[in-house]
């Protein structure tokens, strides 16, 4: 069919990712935004600054590996979700990149949310692409996401369902927030886990639930408080993926008393964790993103920009 590009600006990470569908070559590039020393995030407008820098380079960058390229089609991630009160200035900067090649090259451009290019990427990278054709259930936890989702195929795109979710912080801040009252460096995720291997413990954790959703608050309180009273740094981040994974397992157990026998996929940041993973896949099986598809990238965009335009 072509090469299709692929384009994601989330609030932590600006991407970019061509594949070739006619010899399933994917090559990617991604750049961390710069986050101040003790800080927790960026605000949108520094976001939305740092992409507008960095995608010039890293484009230019990027089209080195294809001297000759022709561009078929551009997918862009222009909202978090796929949903009308779903917006983060922070897309803007993908987005208008994306139009103007598209607008230059009078080539199709096709718009996606940020939520379902971590699906598709995590589909491609454990090579189930398949799953776009059937129902399943993906757990997308994140620094800004921690929803249980229904997916199914409609038409040039997948249609997303929440049905579950965590009712207050969300997993990726939970371990940010443990990981800055410990001095880790931000985004904590893989600070976190090598302080944990550390850790001689393992906490038995009771989830708070509500239906199928989840809290995840009293998380950050648990740990401050262990911290309070001199407990070790490793073991504290190891209560916090205890308590992390006990919840993720508690709403996928609610889940699969509702949609029984249905394939289960785990993407987003947080669950590349080795310690999540392993007690997940124990558990209930499931198929899991590859690290390198797991944290925010413009990969699943490229292969939902491809499939797109098979419909057309």
């Amino acid at each position: 069919m072509g090469v299709f590009l692929g384009i994601d600006t989330s609030n932590y990470t600006t991407s970019m990712a061509l594949l070739n569908t006619d010899s399933n070559e994917l090559i990617q590039r991604k750049k961390l935004l710069s986050v101040q020393d003790g800080a927790l995030g960026l605000r949108q407008s520094d976001a939305l600054f740092q992409h507008v820098r960095q995608l010039p380079d890293m484009a230019s960058d990027l089209f080195k590996e294809l001297p000759d390229l022709c561009l078929t089609g551009i997918g862009v991630s222009t909202q978090p979700r796929r949903h009308k009160d779903s917006y983060m200035p922070c897309f803007l900067a993908g987005e208008s990149q994306a139009r103007t090649v598209a607008a230059l090259l009078h080539i199709p451009l096709f718009s996606f949310s940020h939520q379902e290019g971590h699906i598709a990427a995590a589909l491609y990278g454990s090579g189930h692409l398949d799953w776009l054709e059937h129902p399943f259930l993906a757990f997308h936890f994140s620094g800004g996401t921690s929803e249980g989702l229904y997916v199914k195929p409609k038409e040039r795109w997948i249609e997303v369902e929440k049905v579950a979710s965590s009712l207050d912080l969300k997993a990726g801040q939970a371990v940010d927030r443990v990981g800055k009252m410990l001095g880790l460096p931000f985004p904590a995720g893989p600070w976190l886990e090598e302080l944990a291997l550390k850790s001689q413990k393992h906490f038995p954790v009771r989830p708070v639930m509500k239906g199928y959703d989840c809290s995840l608050s009293g998380v950050e309180n648990r740990c401050r408080a262990m911290l309070e009273k001199g407990e070790s740094p490793a073991d504290i981040a190891q209560y916090c993926l205890d308590f992390l994974a006990a919840s993720i397992c508690a709403m996928t157990e609610a889940l699969l008393k509702k949609y029984k026998g249905i394939p289960l996929l785990f993407a987003g940041g947080v669950m590349c964790n080795c310690f999540i993973r392993q007690i997940i896949e124990q558990r209930y099986g499931g198929v899991f993103c590859p690290p390198v598809f797991s944290s925010d990238n413009a990969a699943g965009i490229a292969v939902l920009a491809a499939r797109a335009a098979r419909e057309v």
